[in-house]
Order: structure tokens, then C-alpha cells, then sequence
């Protein structure tokens, strides 16, 4: 089972399961152990503890591993984040631009969209400017 996924991902590195094949309790872990799913998950808990640079490794790791189109916009949102608060604004915006391609109805939360650095850039980025 492993192998064959491992198979399919190295064809289609997007590749996902519905909801129903993920939430399987055989294959579904199997799956989700050889997806970008765990790193995104250490990356988002790293974020959250203000370690953005490894942060940034595991985000990128994890898009680069291959998420599902709403994990996969989760990650960039995180990344445009970190690249707001370093000052990078284009690099910022990009990630926005990435994460709205792969969710283009991804709102950001209330407290994210009001954040002073990123909110404007989110929003010029959302309105297509």
C-alpha cells in the first residue's frame, strides 16, 4: 500500500484522497504519513511558537511534499505571514497570490485580516491589486 502510494505521489505530487479515503483507518494514515500533512502540521505549531525560520523550512517542505488544495493555501497564508513580518513585501504578496490560486474564496481570520502588516497586503492582494 505504502509502495503504490508512493507510486502515485511521485506521478502527481497533489495527488489527494476524498474525505472518506483519507478518514479510512487502513489506508487513510498510510497516505497521510507520505504527504506534506505531519510537516505542515510542525510547521503551523512552530509558526505559532515564533520560530519562523524553521517555520518557513516546514511549510515549504510541506507544499513541496504535496497538500491538498485547502492545506496547500493554509501553508502559503503562513508563509506570507512570516514574509510580512520580515519586511518583505513582495515576497509577502506572492505567497498571498499562491494561497488564494489554490483556495480563491481563503478568507483570513478577523484578528489575521486586521493585523497591521499583513492585513493591507492581504486585502491590495484579495482585490487584485
Amino acid at each position: 500500500c505504502r509502495d503504490e502510494f508512493r507510486k502515485a505521489l511521485a506521478i502527481d505530487p497533489a495527488l489527494s484522497l476524498k474525505a472518506a479515503e483519507i478518514g479510512h483507518p487502513v489506508w487513510g494514515p498510510i497516505f497521510t504519513s507520505l504527504t506534506g500533512v505531519p510537516v505542515l502540521s510542525t510547521g503551523l505549531r512552530q509558526f505559532e511558537d515564533g520560530n519562523y525560520v524553521e517555520s518557513a523550512k516546514n511549510l515549504q517542505g510541506a507544499i513541496e511534499r504535496g497538500l491538498a488544495l485547502k492545506e496547500r493555501a493554509t501553508a502559503h497564508k503562513h508563509l506570507a505571514f512570516i514574509h510580512c513580518a520580515s519586511n518583505r513585501e513582495r515576497a509577502c504578496s506572492d505567497e498571498f497570490r499562491k494561497a488564494l490560486a489554490a483556495d480563491p474564496a481563503m478568507e483570513l481570520a478577523p484578528a489575521e485580516v486586521g493585523h497591521p502588516v499583513w492585513g493591507p497586503v492581504f486585502r491590495s492582494v484579495k482585490a487584485g491589486r
